[in-house]
């Protein structure tokens, strides 16, 4: 037995809601190296509408941890919104437009070994200037769970952001273990 999950109808539900369904596609749902900031001198932009799509794309990640962490940091912007956030937003939603059919694909298979990948950037928030830690936790080849945060504290290094994530997961990897 094979399972995939996917929420396609949801998705084209949502582009055609904001008017993004026949959008050009990108290949990445964040431009490489974009640090948005809330000091942005672009034009505001409504609050509502932002906040609606912010919402539409947090209930999208439940099958699409690639989006994950390009939703994460439009999100922060939720108080203020300005074009440059809005603009990031509208690439998120051309970059599901042109992936609609990917989602989790779950094998069925004997491997219940439980693997962790995490990853930290160094001052990703330049408000702040803390870190965005990731992870995402395998039982076999199956994802099961993922995360992405900005950081409680600043690090003072890439090393420290580092050791932060690390941190951060094996916390969550000994919750998992407790409860297998």
């Amino acid at each position: 037995m094979v399972s995939f999950l996917s929420q396609t109808n949801y998705l084209k539900e949502i582009l055609k809601k904001y008017g993004m369904e026949d959008s050009k596609p990108v290949c990445t749902p964040i431009v490489i190296g974009c640090s948005l900031s809330a000091n942005d001198d672009s034009a505001a932009v409504h609050q509502p509408t932002y906040r609606c799509m912010i919402g539409s794309l947090l209930y999208l990640i439940g099958t699409r941890s690639d989006i994950m962490h390009a939703v994460g940091i439009v999100g922060r912007f939720q108080a203020n919104p300005k074009e440059a956030h809005l603009q990031a937003v509208k690439r998120i939603f051309k970059y599901i437009q042109g992936t609609q059919n990917y989602g989790l694909w779950y094998p069925r298979d004997t491997n219940l070994t439980l693997h962790a990948y995490i990853d930290a950037d160094w001052v990703g928030s330049m408000d702040e200037e803390k870190s965005t830690s990731g992870g995402a936790f395998f039982m076999g080849s199956r994802l099961v769970s993922w995360f992405s945060k900005k950081q409680s504290s600043i690090a003072l290094s890439t090393a420290e952001a580092e050791y932060v994530a690390a941190a951060s997961c094996c916390t969550q990897l000994l919750w998992m273990m407790q409860i297998l």
